[in-house]
């Protein structure tokens, strides 16, 4: 690769999309890679995984991973497995969640091939996975850790700084200084009045801005969420139904479980089974309560929502609870209904009117949870048509993500603008709302990059 003196930043993901999250930031001798996220949700953005990465893997000197959600870490097994063998780096809370997050991808994705070879209904005559567990665990052994707000260098004049995001355990900003260019990546920003986590820190200002826009468009609603979710139990239970609650197994599935905690110990719902059907979110509760420090809930409270349920692990077991005609709820994943364990929970309690199946965070467009919030009647699972008789609750108000006035106020915070903001990792529509906003509610230069954009980073003003 030849050097440059000007640094390049090429829009690899996020762009039209909430998934895929990749930014390649080139310099000197240097290449740096934001995000190595899947691309989830419609066919046409899934197939991108099965491509070659648009630079070869082996010159990328070294991947900066925000957080360890799947659309944020996700190819990385891949990567590696295409040649990359340089550090990630992250914080140590994101580490210790992708070790339990990759290997368990790779899992899924070896199940679902050899479920699809066996039933025949893939496309393919021998279908494969991207990467599977043995890829994921060689490719934990890349991570390296840093500690928030301590800046890390990266050589030839690059530093890098993790500095804390909300959202999600160990999730960081990222900030990164070349040379004198400064160019700030939000990450996925969290709430202000988010319960469990801590709020975002304040942006600080910088040359160049990538932001997030997943709620680009909406408000959160004006609700108490415990009271929201209390109303559902109550009603849904009070009929003899069974609550399914898609949930991602890191961040929602321990959020849900604080606060159906705390209903109970105040006496706001029935006295019902509560299971935690995901090895995964189990794993990840104890992560929670090992780093309680890092987000706003004791060391109590971390206990009161890590005894709440019985934690289900075997295949057995999860094959049990579809035979259990008892009121309960059951919380499991994945939380858009893409694969893994809910999906057989859909199968069965789908088809009765008395359930019910709660859609607690953002649907990616093209994934089953969309579907359904969009009044979908009948499901595609495993290769059947299944009819939903249950009823769909969304509650937004669940949401670990900052909305569009949020994410406004984060951004207000500069005490001078950005020379530009490329507004990324949204829908389209609510992409360009927030840049929209950007432009005429802040003053501020704000555009939507294209899929494999690259910008030239100007000299400093």
């Amino acid at each position: 690769m030849s050097k440059s003196q000007q640094p390049t930043l090429r829009f690899l993901g996020a762009t039209g999309t909430v998934t895929g999250s990749r930014y390649l930031v080139e310099w000197r001798s240097r290449r740096i890679l934001i995000d190595c996220g899947l691309f989830q949700g419609f066919k046409q953005l899934r197939l991108r995984n099965r491509k070659p990465f648009p630079v070869r893997p082996r010159s990328i000197d070294t991947v900066l991973l925000t957080h360890a959600h799947l659309d944020h870490s996700g190819y990385i097994p891949a990567l590696v497995k295409a040649g990359f063998a340089g550090k990630v780096i992250c914080t140590q809370s994101t580490k210790e969640l992708c070790g339990l997050i990759l290997p368990d991808s790779g899992h899924l994705q070896e199940e679902e091939a050899s479920f699809a070879r066996r039933k025949k209904f893939s496309v393919h005559a021998r279908p494969t996975p991207l990467y599977t567990r043995k890829d994921a665990q060689k490719a934990l052994s890349k991570l390296e850790t840093v500690p928030f707000d301590m800046p890390v260098d990266l050589g030839d004049g690059i530093t890098a700084n993790f500095i804390p995001a909300g959202h999600l355990l160990g999730a960081a900003q990222i900030r990164l200084c070349l040379g004198s260019t400064e160019l700030h990546f939000s990450g996925d920003l969290g709430r202000q009045s988010d319960p469990l986590m801590r709020s975002p820190t304040p942006f600080a200002g910088a040359d160049v801005l990538v932001c997030e826009s997943t709620y680009g468009n909406r408000q959160h609603e004006p609700v108490d969420a415990e009271a929201q979710l209390s109303r559902v139990i109550r009603r849904v239970i009070g009929r003899g139904g069974t609550i399914l609650i898609p949930a991602f197994a890191v961040g929602r599935a321990q959020g849900l479980m604080y606060h159906i905690a705390r209903l109970r110990k105040r006496g706001d719902i029935p006295e019902v089974p509560v299971f935690l059907n995901s090895p995964m979110a189990t794993n990840a509760t104890e992560i929670y309560h090992r780093h309680h420090k890092e987000h706003k809930v004791s060391w109590a409270e971390c206990s009161d929502m890590f005894e709440l349920a019985k934690r289900v692990r075997s295949v057995e077991e999860s094959k049990q609870l579809n035979t259990m005609p008892f009121p309960k709820i059951i919380i499991s994943a994945s939380g858009m209904l893409t694969g893994g364990r809910i999906l057989h929970h859909v199968l069965s309690y789908g088809g009765d009117r008395r359930n019910a199946i709660l859609l607690s965070g953002f649907q990616v467009g093209g994934t089953r949870g969309a579907a359904l919030a969009a009044g979908a009647d009948h499901l595609r699972i495993f290769g059947r048509d299944i009819p939903i008789e249950a009823e769909v609750i969304s509650l937004g108000s669940l949401s670990g993500h900052a909305d569009a006035d949020e994410l406004l106020e984060w951004l207000g915070a500069a005490p001078v603008p950005p020379r530009m903001t490329y507004v990324t990792h949204g829908e389209p529509e609510a992409a360009d709302a927030l840049r929209f906003r950007v432009n005429h509610e802040l003053g501020w230069k704000a555009r939507v990059p294209e899929h494999l954009e690259t910008i030239r980073l100007e000299t400093p003003r």
